[in-house]
């Protein structure tokens, strides 16, 4: 199983970024699937190693071809490769993503998109007591991988909620996520799988919190059902 992300990857995605078209991809299209092969090896090989410290349920490598029904770019084609890491059950919260572009590659981790329930879940734990969350954040190696909290959030107080809370900053949060950058030098690197291994094995204690807060209710009674 491969362990590295092959230089062609950001040879070809650079060639597909100047051609971004139905003919040329298809002329080149063998290419892509070799490239394509090899990548989801690297991708496997990243879910054993995660599988060694958490229970992933399983991976999930997107598509190439582009959603243009919607979006003014019409290019039919990504020039990224992203997949994502599923934690299993119901009690397991959160989840990981690896990107890989030329210049642009990073992952991410934390939760992108709460429901409505799970948004004001975090919400009122944040209100009623911030104190272990801050601690997570603030601890010197977590904070050296993945710095602070990144994504959308509100201008001010979201309804029902006091703007002048001391946890405001936290509570008008509607995204509650993690990003780290890699140089396409580190990409290409043997040891790439493993430093993105650490930094997903790093941000546990946070995961650890959000799943707790996610499966009960503000006075610690688990919601999920035996």
């Amino acid at each position: 199983m491969s362990t590295t992300i092959p230089k062609s990857t950001f040879t070809f995605f650079k060639k597909l970024e100047k051609n971004n078209n139905r003919d040329w991809f298809n002329e080149h299209k063998p290419e892509f699937k070799n490239i394509e092969k090899d990548v989801k090896l690297f991708y496997n090989s990243l879910m054993e190693k995660l599988r060694s410290h958490d229970d992933i349920e399983g991976m999930k490598m997107f598509r190439i071809y582009r959603d243009v029904r919607f979006s003014k770019n019409k290019a039919p084609y990504k020039t990224h490769f992203g997949g994502s890491f599923k934690r299993a059950t119901a009690r397991l919260r959160g989840g990981y993503y690896l990107h890989i572009q030329p210049g642009e590659s990073f992952i991410a981790t934390g939760f992108w998109e709460p429901s409505k329930e799970d948004l004001f879940r975090i919400r009122k734990e944040f209100e009623t007591d911030d104190e272990e969350i801050r601690a997570i954040l603030d601890n010197k190696k977590f904070k050296s991988v993945w710095g602070s909290f990144v994504g959308d959030e509100l201008k001010t107080a979201p309804k029902g909620f006091d703007k002048e809370h001391p946890a405001i900053d936290l509570i008008r949060k509607k995204q509650f996520i993690f990003t780290k950058q890699f140089s396409d030098k580190e990409v290409l690197g043997d040891d790439f799988v493993t430093k993105v291994d650490n930094a997903f094995k790093a941000v546990r204690p946070y995961f650890d919190y959000m799943s707790d807060v996610l499966t009960t209710d503000l006075n610690g009674v688990s919601l999920l059902k035996d």
